[in-house]
């Protein structure tokens, strides 16, 4: 058998499938890597590391090596598999070696953005409360918030007034430093982000007073919002170029209202359309009458025909809630109940008794006058 066991070396069982080799060989390659661990044996740990995964990536090396201790078979003892010999298997996943330390390191084929490019700024959320009535009608509100604003000194360079910022002379404005690796398969090229100038690709000599080189300041920001009319819970309205700074000259981000809607006592909503629920005497059930309704436009009037059910829902057209960004309103429905009186005049009784005589009901003193009123109206 190879003096080594490639398996211990990548720290998998044997019967390890493909995906958990490729992990366990991601995660020691970067963390023995010659280019980022400069401690002793890091490099000699990183070249096993490497061997064994060029044997067990391979499907049939990592038979002869499963069958005889050899990824050469039969015919060769040691282990050593070829490595170096250019390559990795089938099973590696990666077409090259290169497309691995593109993933582990970021460097090789990707590319790179321009760090000196405009950058717009973040977008920001402002979440505003309003009473019912405000959501149905709109107002006109100023709100505070903090926001990242452009330094008015520097104009967000970062630089003293009166000085720019100088490229950096080791990535020359790229904001990456690229590196030469030696390894196992060759020389191979690695990107990481250039530690002089912190990946921004400037050097600021002398820095702005006042913002101290970041080119942004914190502000208490004011603006201005219009509410519209007919607003709901949860909506939300765009206010453009009142967000965070960008940078490099790029435009401000945008600031998003978020409407909370608190509740009303009185009413209730669903969309356009408000719902209300009004309880009604029953004389007025029984024999009609124009009563009082409140709307949330003020108070109105509601004819109620005689012979009234108990939860006969009116509408009130016109009487709703606003729709977004129209002049048109929607509509207010208008759910009665009868109620009962708790207690009665003598003279009431009198009266009452003889309607349900002359109603031919001889049977509302054992059930009880008012509960057999009620199954006549229901």
């Amino acid at each position: 058998m190879a003096e080594k066991n490639y398996y211990d070396v990548l720290g998998v069982a044997k019967d390890a499938s493909e995906k958990d080799i490729n992990h366990a060989y991601r995660h020691l390659s970067k963390k023995y890597h010659p280019d980022l661990n400069k401690e002793p044996g890091a490099e000699a740990k990183f070249k096993e590391i490497t061997e064994a995964y060029e044997v067990l990536s391979d499907q049939q090396k990592r038979a002869n090596y499963d069958q005889y201790g050899s990824a050469d078979g039969p015919q060769g003892f040691g282990g050593n598999g070829g490595a170096g010999a250019g390559g990795f298997g089938g099973g590696a996943g990666y077409s090259d070696f290169s497309d691995i330390f593109s993933d582990l390191f970021g460097g090789g084929r990707r590319q790179q953005q321009d760090p000196s490019a405009p950058k717009r700024g973040r977008d920001l959320q402002y979440e505003l409360t309003l009473t019912f009535e405000e959501a149905i009608f709109g107002k006109k509100t100023k709100i505070r918030y903090h926001r990242a604003a452009q330094c008015s000194d520097c104009h967000g360079t970062g630089a003293k007034p009166g000085t720019t910022p100088e490229t950096c002379p080791d990535c020359h404005g790229s904001g990456a430093i690229t590196r030469t690796v030696n390894t196992p398969m060759g020389q191979m090229q690695t990107q990481a982000s250039c530690p002089r100038c912190q990946g921004t690709g400037k050097i600021i000599k002398e820095k702005c007073p006042k913002c101290g080189g970041t080119g942004h300041l914190e502000e208490q920001h004011q603006v201005e919002v219009d509410v519209p009319a007919g607003v709901e819970e949860g909506q939300q309205m765009r206010l453009q170029s009142q967000g965070d700074a960008g940078e490099n000259g790029g435009p401000y981000g945008d600031l998003y209202i978020v409407f909370r809607v608190l509740a009303s006592k009185d009413f209730e909503r669903d969309g356009s359309t408000i719902y209300y629920n009004k309880a009604i005497d029953f004389t007025d059930a029984a024999l009609g009458n124009e009563i009082d309704v409140k709307t949330v436009h003020g108070n109105g009037k509601l004819t109620i025909p005689a012979g009234t059910n108990t939860g006969t829902v009116f509408k009130l057209k016109g009487k709703g809630a606003p729709r977004l960004h129209s002049n048109a309103k929607g509509d207010e429905l208008v759910k009665v109940t009868i109620k009962t009186p708790k207690k009665l005049s003598s003279d009431q009784k009198l009266a009452l008794r003889a309607f349900a005589e002359a109603s031919g009901d001889h049977s509302s003193a054992n059930k009880g006058f008012f509960e057999k009123l009620k199954d006549k109206l229901k």
